[in-house]
């Protein structure tokens, strides 16, 4: 690669990069489905037909806005919620990921939550599809734990869906919540994760 087709690419990166940043910020205010490709332009200070040569438009930018927000997040969530110690160890360490997560990026944590359930069907199924992605990975851990011996796919998979799905629910739990009541949030979040977990050892009874 040239240097000229470097500095080309990278010149890209970061235009496409804004277009991103810009739409997020005005998805503060709006769904995605009132977006106008113009507004995100103008906002970046680029012309409308720039937008077109990073995305065919404003629903496959939300696309590409949820793998940025979802798509690096695999291996932590799996992670934590599958394999981080035990009962209540491994209960307070995914109240506090989540929590982690609406602090450190609560644009992209509200667009996922608005979004989930909008208007634009690309992106609620990009959002189903990464959710759906998390719930078999962590499947696939809850397998190997001693208390899944025994269950069939489909019960672990359903399990795995719970902890996804009280994920997202906490999550607009704490964003819907000013700073000083997170505690109460998550005391919240915490015994319904203690409820799923006693209901989990007994599943087969």
């Amino acid at each position: 690669m040239s240097h000229t087709t470097g500095i080309r690419q990278a010149q890209k990166l970061k235009t496409r990069q804004a277009l991103l940043d810009a739409a997020l910020r005005l998805l503060e205010e709006q769904s995605l489905s009132s977006l106008g490709l113009r507004e995100v332009t103008r906002a970046v200070g680029v012309a409308p037909a720039a937008f077109y040569r990073h995305f065919r438009d404003t629903a496959d930018l939300g696309v590409a806005l949820v793998d940025e927000a979802l798509g690096s997040l695999h291996g932590t969530i799996r992670t934590t919620l599958a394999t981080t110690g035990a009962g209540d160890e491994r209960i307070a360490a995914t109240v506090e990921l989540i929590a982690g997560l609406v602090r450190g990026y609560p644009a992209h944590v509200r667009f996922i939550a608005r979004e989930r359930h909008g208007g634009v069907a690309a992106v609620r199924e990009a959002i189903g599809g990464q959710l759906d992605r998390f719930a078999r990975e962590v499947a696939d851990e809850l397998a190997a734990h001693a208390e899944s011996r025994g269950w069939e796919r489909d019960d672990l998979l359903m399990l795995a869906g719970l902890y996804v799905d009280h994920m997202v629910m906490t999550a607009s739990a704490f964003l819907a919540t000013p700073e000083d009541g997170w505690e109460a949030v998550a005391g919240t979040a915490r015994r319904r994760l203690r409820l799923v977990s006693l209901g989990r050892r007994h599943w087969l009874d």
